[in-house]
């Protein structure tokens, strides 16, 4: 075995530096964060090949003193840190003092820095080694210069990416810290081009219009909630604005860029039933929290950090995207190919933001969520012998629908075994158990028809509105199942249904058994990975019960949440899923208008629970623009 020796100090630092910085973004980074420590409130960054050979960070910070800039340079020296009880009460972004070594040891450094007591002071270093120190005439602040990164460590250079990648991973990393402070103005040049420029007002949305550009902002909603001792504060997009990807999600905790799996989880939760799957929202979400509450000390980049409390930072974040998504009632337009136009100039930032401010509805309380599920059992209901299950029928109100016209608003719902009354709408008797909600005034509207059995036609001032009919029937039966306080109803089978499941499936339905019992379903084991059907949801027809069952035997198997709320959403989804009408269908025209009215009078219909829209809107300029009238 070969003998155990003290690595050469030099290489020792050159194994530290690897793990620091990675490329030139992650010294951009360091540096950075560096100048925000020192209150700068101006950040310049410019690369010359993508920061291989050339990267300045320029702030206005309080400087260096000129006896300590090069124990600056030296590893674990530091101003932020003084004793290990200092390590649980981190709040600088930086704290190790490896940063400074680290790229000095891999490059070429000049260094310019001034405070406001002392003149200024220039430092030349090459692979760690101090080479040049005097005097220098400059402002207040510091100016850091790396040349020839990883010049002396041709194995890691050789892994570097080329220019234009490397380039696009510092633009990333200045966008991620423009928006983790607002505050603060930043500037990104690349080879003499300025690509990026911030305002540092401490306006958020103006920055993100900034950083990602108009239509990224326009597409957004304010976020802002507090869960006990946290607070979440930020934007994030509407469900009609999703991305293939998650390249956009940008969360900070206490100021960091942090890559968090648990906050990812939470944003997403919050999307859950409306947004389709392979699809992913935006955000720009600022978490702040005692600092002792979180441990940033866990990874070398300090890109990742540890919650004291888990569950809470989940539902604080999950809770405030949802009260912010639940003020978001628009409607999608169809976006439809439109002739070649003059393009017009951007506007400005604040142009956007009050356009923006005009848009938005006020603030809504944040939900209400109860801290235990509900226990649903269900009554049986026999249905009669022989007829087949007719989803909507079921829904409808007993008297002929006519289309509304409401000049003022009326409670929505009435008790479900309650028939509707006709039109003109009369006050409901109070029902003392079941919760009232207001519905907005409705502009009057006509169904034109129905076309390829699956989408509703109707016009509307001055637009052409297209529903899809199982998209709506969906989310209706969904939003049924999920608000309602009483057991959902089931219906006993006369004769019990064979569903033919894999090994596994079987297995989780019969130990789960009582679960799938409070959803309508009782189940027995047949053998050979085949259960008996005796039970079954009421609102589902009894073609759709097996593949159901199956689909809930996936969600069960998958762990789909440890969150039993989520968990019901999902159970229930599937549910709504299987009994609503299929594209194809042909439906009765009470049946249409029940749709339709259901789907324009409800702010909680605006997509089918995989994320769908219910409701295109094709406006007149956008069809008088396709035949060439505009």
């Amino acid at each position: 075995m070969p003998k155990i020796l003290e690595l050469d100090r030099h290489v020792a630092d050159l194994i530290a530096a690897g793990e620091v910085v990675e490329r030139p973004a992650s010294a951009a980074k360091e540096l950075m964060e560096n100048a925000l420590d020192a209150g700068a409130k101006q950040i310049t960054v410019e690369i010359q090949h993508g920061g291989m050979t050339y990267l300045r960070v320029t702030d206005n910070g309080c400087g260096i003193d000129p006896a300590d800039v090069e124990t600056a340079f030296l590893r674990h020296a530091t101003s932020k840190l003084r004793t290990k009880e200092d390590l649980a009460a981190i709040g600088t972004l930086g704290f190790r003092g490896e940063a400074l070594a680290a790229i000095a040891s891999v490059s070429k450094i000049d260094l310019l820095t001034k405070t406001a007591q002392a003149e200024g002071v220039s430092l030349h270093l090459e692979a760690g080694r101090v080479l040049d120190k005097r005097p220098a005439g400059c402002p207040d602040g510091t100016t850091i210069v790396v040349r020839d990164l990883f010049y002396n460590t041709p194995a890691r250079l050789k892994f570097m990416k080329r220019d234009s990648v490397e380039a696009s991973q510092v633009a990333g990393a200045v966008q991620r810290q423009a928006l983790a402070h607002p505050d603060v103005a930043f500037r990104l040049i690349r080879d003499g081009e300025m690509l990026l420029k911030t305002a540092g007002n401490g306006d958020l949305l103006g920055t993100v219009y900034q950083v990602y550009g108009r239509q990224l902002a326009v597409d957004m909603v304010p976020v802002e909630s507090k869960w006990d001792t946290l607070a979440l504060s930020g934007f994030v997009t509407k469900p009609t604005a999703t991305r293939g990807n998650r390249s956009y999600q940008q969360f900070f905790v206490n100021g960091r860029p942090v890559r968090s799996k648990l906050m990812t989880a939470a944003l997403e939760e919050a999307y859950a039933n409306q947004m389709m799957t392979g699809r992913y929202p935006s955000c720009v979400l600022i978490l702040t929290l005692p600092i002792g509450a979180v441990d940033v000390n866990v990874h070398p980049a300090k890109t990742e950090v540890k919650f004291a409390n888990e569950r809470a930072v989940f539902d604080c974040v999950r809770y405030g995207v949802l009260s912010a998504l639940n003020r978001n009632t628009a409607r999608p337009e169809m976006k439809l190919s439109e002739q070649p136009r003059v393009r017009e100039a951007a506007p400005s930032p604040q142009t956007v933001r009050a356009a923006l401010e005009t848009l938005r509805p006020q603030a809504a309380p944040a939900p209400q969520v109860s801290r235990a599920m509900a226990q649903v059992r269900q009554s049986p209901a026999v249905p009669t012998p022989g007829k087949a299950a007719a989803p909507i029928q079921a829904m409808l109100p007993r008297t002929p629908v006519q289309t509304p016209v409401r000049p003022a608003a009326r409670p929505l719902t009435r008790p479900a075994a309650q028939p509707a009354a006709p039109e003109p709408v009369r006050e409901p008797v109070p029902e003392p158990v079941q919760e009232v909600l207001e519905m907005a005034p409705v502009a009057p509207y006509r169904v034109v028809g129905e076309v390829l059995d699956t989408y509703i036609v109707i016009e509307q001032e001055g637009a052409v509105l297209f529903l899809d009919k199982h998209a709506a029937h969906e989310r209706i039966l969904f939003e049924k199942l999920r608000s309602s306080q009483e057991p959902v109803m089931a219906q006993v089978l006369l004769s019990p249904l064979a569903a033919n499941l894999s090994p596994e499936e079987a297995g989780v339905v019969l130990a789960r058994r009582e679960l799938l019992e409070d959803y309508g379903y009782q189940v027995e084991d047949f053998g050979d990975g085949t259960v008996l059907l005796r039970q079954i949801p009421a609102d589902l027809p009894e073609s759709e019960a097996a593949p159901a069952l199956q689909a809930l035997a996936q969600q069960l198997l998958e762990g789909h949440s440890q969150d039993p709320r989520s968990l019901r959403d999902s159970l229930l989804h599937t549910i709504a899923c299987k009994a609503a009408i299929k594209g194809g269908w042909k439906t009765a025209p009470e049946e249409r208008d029940y749709l339709v009215r259901e789907v324009l009078t409800r702010d909680d219909i605006r997509c089918c629970p995989h994320g769908r829209p219910v409701l295109l809107k094709l406006t007149k300029q956008q069809l008088e623009r396709q035949f060439g009238r505009a």
